[in-house]
């Protein structure tokens, strides 16, 4: 039995994560895995499960590929090795991009390509609809290393994970002031 209750986990490109906890970015983006009708947010507060793929050095801009290799070391490739997790993240806002045709516009917000952004998340599986996550980052008190698990090999956006995460705990890296700024800005290009 686990001495945590689950926390609720994102999956999410270990990259993301390290930009995320280095203010590089306050933004996901998200249309759901492939084993999901759509994708909705399972938690206003959750940690991130980092992930790793090939592709990922050729969606990030070049600006932006120093996150690549802490963000591979974070993530687990196969069943047993370790994952580490070091990233939460509390929703501050969800807003349903309506002008995806936009969606470039949004470049200065993160750190992937708007090649990428298009390919992987506009174009791919056109019907569904992308969301765009205003989140506050927060580092994680101490890192937290854990076997992955044949259960975390599913295409799925959310998982849980035995981590610990009290609340108010951890280095917050956005204040609102910021996050605000982020938010309308995301609401006026694409909302």
């Amino acid at each position: 039995m686990s001495a945590t209750a689950p926390t609720a986990a994102l999956k999410e490109w270990g990259a993301v994560a390290h930009a995320l906890l280095q203010g590089r970015q306050a933004l996901l983006l998200r249309k759901g895995g492939v084993h999901e009708k759509r994708f909705s947010v399972g938690a206003s507060r959750f940690v991130l499960f980092p992930t790793v793929a090939h592709s990922h050095a050729g969606s990030v801009r070049p600006e932006h590929r120093d996150l690549l290799a802490p963000g591979a070391a974070d993530a687990a490739q196969a069943d047993g090795e370790e994952l580490t997790v070091r990233a939460g993240a509390e929703v501050v806002a969800v807003v349903p991009v309506a002008r995806p045709q936009r969606v470039e516009e949004l470049e200065d917000l993160h750190v992937w390509t708007s090649a990428s952004v298009r390919s992987s998340r506009v174009d791919f599986r056109p019907r569904h609809q992308l969301t765009a996550l205003v989140v506050r980052a927060v580092e994680l008190p101490a890192p937290v290393r854990l076997p992955r698990r044949p259960e975390h090999r599913r295409c799925t956006s959310w998982v849980e994970l035995d981590v610990p995460w009290p609340a108010g705990a951890g280095r917050v890296v956005h204040d609102d002031e910021h996050l605000a700024v982020v938010e309308a800005a995301v609401r006026e290009r694409v909302g």
